[in-house]
């Protein structure tokens, strides 16, 4: 069983309140421990739910066992960079899926990670975010099934932002500009994506770092994160990443592209802590 510790801040209400309003710990996973009395005081006392709750007092959350069916193998190149009780944040490689898809039984991120998890006496992993195959960086990981849904609501809400680096052909001649264009499939390729009308919405930040002699060195944040999002806005304004052959750059020898997720940062969902990640 997975348990954590949470001290009580001054605005914090009842318990009921914390999970509901301050957590957004989602339906199912609050009414779970509200039928176990799974949420104690540091005496093993049940909470009462509905009871304003006292600054300083030390809760201990048991949360019901979980299990992730990942086969733990040995990957090289994936790195645990930060964890707590609640989450991992992991470096994955180019070259190496985020998570098995059902047809291919090469290793990925997720049976290395869950490796590490169960070598801590874990049993479940699941990661947040996703990387294509090809992109290197950060992934962040729940360690138990609350911290999963309201990592989910974050997703979905914005409150995740992501730094990238890429290297793209050609000599960009603004020093910033943002791409307002949305992303739908290509009805012609089976992974491809294109720029359509009647796509999803998907909005590219970007800034230069660095010119080069035939290439740029840029920076790029999204208001959205929709498959492929970077290298499809890159290419439609003439700049592809390197090595992205997908998107009409020229193949670098070792078959990778240059893009990097380098940096993670949010506002902890169980503590209030800014957390900043780098890679």
């Amino acid at each position: 069983m997975t348990s954590f510790t949470y001290t009580v801040k001054d605005s914090d209400g009842t318990l009921e309140q914390l999970l509901r309003d301050g957590w957004q710990a989602g339906k199912k996973n609050i009414h779970e421990l509200r039928m176990a009395n799974a949420v104690t005081d540091s005496g093993g006392v049940p909470v009462v739910w509905r009871t304003p709750l006292t600054a300083g007092t030390e809760l201990t959350f048991q949360l019901p066992e979980a299990h992730s069916e990942y086969a733990p193998l040995d990957v090289p190149g994936v790195k645990v960079l930060t964890e707590d009780d609640h989450f991992l944040a992991v470096f994955k490689p180019d070259g190496i899926a985020v998570h098995p898809d059902g047809t291919s039984r090469e290793a990925t991120m997720m049976n290395a990670v869950i490796a590490h998890v169960q070598a801590a006496g874990g049993t479940y992993a699941e990661h947040i975010q996703r990387l294509d195959k090809g992109t290197s960086g950060i992934v962040i990981v729940a360690k138990h099934p609350m911290a999963k849904a309201m990592f989910d609501r974050m997703i979905a809400s914005n409150e995740i932002t992501r730094l990238y680096h890429a290297e793209v052909e050609g000599r960009l001649k603004r020093l910033k500009g943002s791409v307002n264009m949305p992303i739908g499939r290509d009805r012609h390729h089976p992974t491809r994506r294109r720029i359509s009308m009647s796509g999803q919405s998907a909005v590219t930040h970007f800034k230069v770092i660095e010119r080069k002699e035939q290439t740029t060195m840029i920076e790029a944040t999204l208001d959205t994160g929709r498959t492929h999002q970077i290298r499809v806005h890159m290419a439609h304004l003439g700049h592809p990443v390197v090595g992205d052959n997908l998107y009409e750059a020229s193949a670098l020898p070792d078959g990778t592209y240059r893009l990097t997720a380098v940096e993670t940062s949010f506002i902890h969902p169980f503590t209030g802590e800014k957390i900043v990640i780098t890679a």
